[in-house]
């Protein structure tokens, strides 16, 4: 039974599993996003997010705290500069977690976990112009009626009345 383990124990002692975290943050920091087990990168994300929520302060004790978890000089330099201006406005939730399958060698589930704010993909901006400030924004969608509302149906523009022709099996067309 796990009475009172609050920690997944990822089958490693105590040092083992502060020497995986403190390796995998320091690569996760260097790299912004990382692939691993689904395990792995859950306790990651609990182990990396209280170390981004002391970043968004550069003080010394900040620093010592933060390198008294990752022993790496660089990645503290990168986690108080470079990511720490990113996240500066983020109340929390600095990781994302994707599931990404199976590994073919022992099928074990596989993730890639990675900070959010360095993802321009599934940021909100669509292009550099900024054709997504001036664009109309898309009606709502609910999960009724194919994904539309009544209004959004109304104002959808008819087809339009091209005749269509059809083809039997053999390529002719049939009138």
């Amino acid at each position: 039974m796990r009475h009172g383990r609050k920690v997944n124990q990822l089958s490693r002692t105590k040092a083992h599993r502060d020497a995986l975290m403190g390796n995998m943050a320091d690569s996760l920091i260097k790299h912004k996003r990382i692939v691993t087990t689904v395990a792995k990168a859950k306790a990651l994300r609990g182990f990396i997010e209280p170390l981004l929520t002391r970043a968004k302060t550069d003080s010394t004790h900040n620093r010592r705290v933060v390198f008294s978890y990752l022993q790496n000089k660089e990645s503290i330099k990168e986690l108080f500069g470079v990511v720490s201006e990113k996240i500066a406005t983020r109340p929390g939730g600095y990781t994302r977690i994707i599931k990404m399958g199976f590994r073919p060698g022992d099928s074990a589930e596989i993730a890639m976990i990675e900070l959010v704010d360095f993802n321009e993909t599934y940021k909100g901006t669509a292009n550099k112009k900024g054709a997504a400030a001036t664009a109309k924004p898309a009606a709502k969608r609910t999960r009724r009626a194919g994904g539309a509302t009544k209004a959004a149906k109304k104002a959808a523009p008819k087809a339009d009345s091209t005749p269509q022709v059809e083809t039997d099996g053999e390529g002719k067309t049939e009138e």
